[in-house]
């Protein structure tokens, strides 16, 4: 089962609050470093006060946490891809997805990315080997579904991390399509490609 952070039913108040603190973060983050962000920057521009950000989040930190989770379980949920079972070509679509969203970000803040990069890498690996153990359990594959979801997402970031730091990246697609036979090596696979 994906993260419940998709399926889970809340008050839709909790909901708008949680989304108003995230949509704030987000805009603060655009115009100012991550270090220099005040948690009374973030409740000012969503209008709310100070023991309702505490209500949700326990720092500025675990909310930046939420948001990068949240931001990546969106792309993964904006590609189906949680709805979908094991295919090579919904693989090849998860390392497209990982880069994008690493890009994306890096695109996005003002705050250099390598400050916070290995929160980025924490969220997205976590979510990606969520994902992976729920396709490898509807599957019969040699090795242990938990071994082999790790070894998939530890290597589809460190993939995409390699792509995004690269001066000329290659295309997305053409990328994907080269590091896909790496990936599916380590999911033990290699044998349907």
């Amino acid at each position: 089962m994906l993260p419940p952070d998709l399926n889970q039913k809340e008050d839709p108040r909790v909901k708008r609050t949680r989304s108003l603190l995230e949509q704030a973060f987000m805009d603060v983050l655009k115009e100012k470093g991550f270090q220099t962000i005040t948690v009374q920057d973030i409740t000012q521009r969503a209008g709310v006060n100070r023991a309702t950000f505490y209500a949700h989040f326990d720092d500025k930190y675990d909310l930046l946490d939420h948001s990068i989770r949240q931001g990546f379980l969106l792309e993964i949920e904006k590609r189906m891809l949680n709805a979908c079972h094991f295919s090579m070509d919904n693989l090849r679509n998860l390392i497209i997805a990982v880069c994008e969203y690493s890009k994306n970000i890096n695109s996005h803040c003002k705050t250099p990315f390598a400050q916070f990069e290995s929160l980025v890498e924490t969220q997205v690996k976590d979510v990606m080997y969520e994902l992976l153990l729920k396709w490898l359990e509807q599957m019969d594959v040699e090795v242990a579904p938990e071994t082999a979801a790790t070894a998939a997402s530890w290597a589809i970031y460190g993939l995409a991390a390699q792509w995004g730091h690269s001066k000329q990246p290659k295309p997305v697609d053409e990328f994907a399509a080269e590091v896909l036979p790496l990936v599916a090596t380590n999911l033990k696979l290699v044998q349907t490609i």
